[in-house]
């Protein structure tokens, strides 16, 4: 009798345990996702106890920066008016070394810090040695040109005079190590010491010579401690909020963030945008497509057709004009009035009139367009490559002979792409605790809740197959011992199959 009252009991142990089941599932389901959004608001926030901070302090991801001369194969015919002619040279790699100093929490919820960045050339991964020699435009003679061009005729023919003594020509040949950083030229001290407040630096000059070893300038942002709706925003720049160097309010204003880290829970209707201090404005990319690298899901951004356009294309880009053709952007009023533009490489995305101006040019999105791939729920980028032109407007400027009869045209001189992508252990710890952590408990919450609906539905079938033969089974014991004995007679018989007429005969009975 023990036994089968063991067996009785056993369904009710069964719906207790699914009822169990089913309660937690559901309590999870309501609770998982506040636990995780909390999770994420602790750890992406920038507080020396959060998870991501030392990844935001001194960034774990290797940085490569990859650099594509344009060669020029006719220097003397360009100076005949003639079209010029380029060709592709590179990449030449550098790795990209990135962390933070001077770190400093103020009480208004921000830090404030300086990114320090070094470059160390990478033969391996590399196509050419710093020892290459490249054809380009002199940038210091072509600029000075451009800007004596409305000047009195007495200055340019001293300026004509000094580049002929000092044997300055239009184009110079100079090697890869030399145009990135730096070379000495008796120009430089000749126009510092002439023009003064002309160059806004001395001795050596090279298109990379102040971003190596140095830093992009004294950054505040929010770290989203005290008020979670600004993190990572940029408070101000050199401690100025709003530049000057356009002419538009809003060309002017810093938006965004640093570029490193941007706001979790996005959504495809979300942007990025950052403030670049390397061209000198804010930016703002766009949701392309959803995705997934290394297991983790990614949104991924895109520079709009929009980004480089003239202000006749995109009126709100009318303050960072004089314009010219669109999809090239004039950063001479932040690069020391040097008539310098930029745009996507090769001028993808531009006006096709500039590219056809110079033959060489090969623009397409698949190796030409800059992506930025971020993990949705942090705001953390897990894989970038930002890929951008400086070209240079060459053209005759009337009293000083070294520009020659040059026909006018934005000349490309290089292009960069900065790339990296998170790897290793960060990366493995990253999908540990950020994507693996959440979405076993998003699992387990609903496979509680479908383990618990299932022993409810066993108990159910149980209780109404079951639940007659335990009352006769209970209500036997409270007979006596003849009744007992008739009642087990009866219940085997039904067990058994009874013999043809048997029925039939006790009806007649």
């Amino acid at each position: 009798m023990g036994s089968r009252a063991c067996a009785c009991r056993a369904p009710l142990v069964l719906g207790c345990a699914g009822l169990l089941c089913a309660v937690l599932g559901a309590v999870m389901i309501l609770l998982v996702p506040t636990i995780i959004e909390q999770q994420v608001f602790k750890n992406v926030r920038i507080d020396p106890n959060s998870l991501s901070f030392n990844m935001w302090k001194e960034i774990p991801v290797p940085f490569y920066m990859s650099i594509y001369f344009f060669d020029i194969l006719n220097p003397e015919e360009i100076l005949k008016g003639e079209k010029p002619a380029v060709q592709e040279r590179g990449p030449y790699v550098y790795r990209e070394f990135r962390h933070k100093t001077n770190i400093t929490f103020n009480d208004n919820d921000t830090v404030s810090f300086r990114e320090h960045r070094s470059f160390r050339f990478q033969p391996d991964r590399s196509r050419g040695s710093e020892s290459d020699y490249i054809m380009m435009p002199n940038i210091l003679v072509m600029g000075a040109a451009a800007m004596m061009e409305h000047k009195p005729m007495e200055l340019k023919l001293l300026l004509t005079l000094a580049f002929s003594t000092m044997r300055q020509r239009a184009f110079m040949n100079r090697t890869v190590r030399e145009i990135m950083w730096g070379y000495d030229d008796p120009l430089v001290d000749f126009i510092s010491n002439r023009f003064p407040g002309m160059l806004p630096f001395k001795g050596k000059f090279g298109l990379f010579a102040e971003l190596n070893d140095s830093d992009s300038g004294l950054f505040t942002v929010f770290t989203g401690v005290k008020n979670f709706s600004r993190i990572h925003l940029v408070d101000n720049w050199n401690g100025i909020s709003k530049l000057n160097y356009w002419h538009s309010d809003q060309c002017n204003m810093i938006n965004g963030t640093s570029g490193q880290m941007w706001a979790p829970f996005m959504t495809p209707e979300s942007s990025l945008e950052f403030y670049s201090p390397e061209a000198c404005r804010s930016m703002r990319l766009t949701f392309k497509e959803t995705g997934v690298y290394e297991g983790i899901p990614i949104y991924r951004f895109v520079a709009p057709n929009t980004l480089f356009a003239n202000g006749s294309v995109y009126p709100p880009n009318e303050g960072f004009c004089p314009c010219r053709e669109s999809g090239i952007m004039n950063v001479s009023t932040c690069r020391f009035n040097a008539p310098l533009f930029l745009s996507h490489p090769h001028f993808y995305n531009a006006d096709p009139v500039l590219a056809e101006a110079v033959t060489g040019l090969d623009p397409n999105p698949e190796e030409h367009s800059l992506f930025l791939d971020v993990h949705p729920v942090t705001g953390i980028p897990m894989n970038c490559s930002v890929k951008l032109q400086l070209s240079l407007f060459i053209k005759a400027i009337r009293g000083i002979g070294q520009t020659g009869k040059i026909a006018p045209v934005v000349l490309p001189m290089l292009w960069f792409g900065e790339s990296g992508a998170m790897e290793g252990e960060p990366l493995q710890t990253f999908y540990k605790q950020l994507v693996l952590v959440p979405k076993v408990l998003q699992y387990a919450q609903y496979v509680l809740l479908g383990l618990g609906c299932f022993l409810l539905l066993i108990f159910a079938v149980y209780e109404i197959l079951v639940q007659g033969r335990c009352y006769l089974f209970w209500s036997s014991s409270k007979k006596g011992p003849k009744d007992k004995e008739a009642m087990q007679a009866y219940s085997e018989s039904l067990m058994t199959s009874a013999p043809k007429g048997t029925v039939l005969q006790e009806a007649r009975l």
